[in-house]
């Protein structure tokens, strides 16, 4: 079974080589990496030619934003199934991919995610928020649940059914694609007990107050859309399943 992982990144040098050297250190074998960078100013592009050991497909042109590309990279991608790996994010160990092949494999899932860490932007180790996840059940994303997305990955035929993210949400089109993707209620969905991702805070979403804001009232908008719940149920799920992130200390090997 083969995995792409897309790396979506515009003026990323700062981070991306830790992005490709942990995509490098991957033990799983039939892994395709697509870098789909938004025509970088910085040195973006020379440290994938010269760090992205495993890199299948370079992309470097303008773009229409973040979820753009993002679409741009699960065209492109040959996979039996699709994750997003961030320009400024690495994978928790070298058997990450492995464990999601193998929950794909013995489990016929059609989903799979795991546990995420945010850790500082200057120091990988530097646990900041350790967000534990868990099983999905029918209707649990309007009570503020959702699979960490940095951890996520799905069969690409069903991305590609549900037509990838939408671009006319700016702070959440990741958001509206899990409703989307979590309402179908014949989906295989498994969750794996572990840490796959460390992500550095001060991504897309949270950079600020105002981002969160914004994010939060896009988010209820969504749900409006898609008849799927209404914004108190959200907002009150959302403060039950994050703030807990923020004393819970992870496994002692993660750590």
């Amino acid at each position: 079974m083969r995995i792409s992982v897309i790396t979506v990144v515009r003026n990323g040098a700062a981070t991306i080589a830790d992005t490709l050297d942990a995509v490098a250190a991957q033990t799983y074998a039939d892994l395709e990496h697509l870098v789909i960078d938004g025509a970088s100013t910085d040195a973006t592009v020379d440290i994938v030619r010269a760090r992205g050991a495993r890199v299948a497909t370079l992309v470097s042109e303008r773009d229409a934003g973040l979820y753009d590309a993002m679409n741009k990279g699960l065209r492109l991608a040959t996979g039996d199934v699709v994750g997003y790996l961030n320009a400024d994010d690495v994978f928790a160990h070298p058997h990450t991919l492995a464990r999601i092949a193998q929950a794909f494999m013995l489990q016929r899932a059609d989903a799979v995610w795991g546990d995420l860490l945010y850790v500082r932007p200057d120091d990988l180790s530097q646990v900041v928020r350790y967000w534990k996840s868990e099983p999905w059940r029918a209707g649990r994303v309007a009570g503020g649940w959702m699979p960490p997305h940095p951890t996520l990955y799905v069969r690409r035929e069903r991305l590609l059914r549900l037509g990838g993210f939408d671009t006319r949400w700016r702070w959440h089109a990741d958001f509206d694609l899990v409703v989307r993707l979590f309402a179908d209620p014949t989906l295989r969905g498994v969750h794996l007990p572990d840490v796959l991702v460390r992500m550095r805070t001060g991504g897309h979403t949270n950079r600020s107050i105002g981002n969160v804001l914004r994010g939060n009232r896009e988010s209820r908008a969504i749900l409006a859309e898609h008849g799927a719940g209404n914004g108190f149920t959200l907002l009150a799920g959302k403060l039950r399943h994050r703030v807990p992130q923020f004393f819970r200390r992870p496994p002692r090997g993660d750590a």
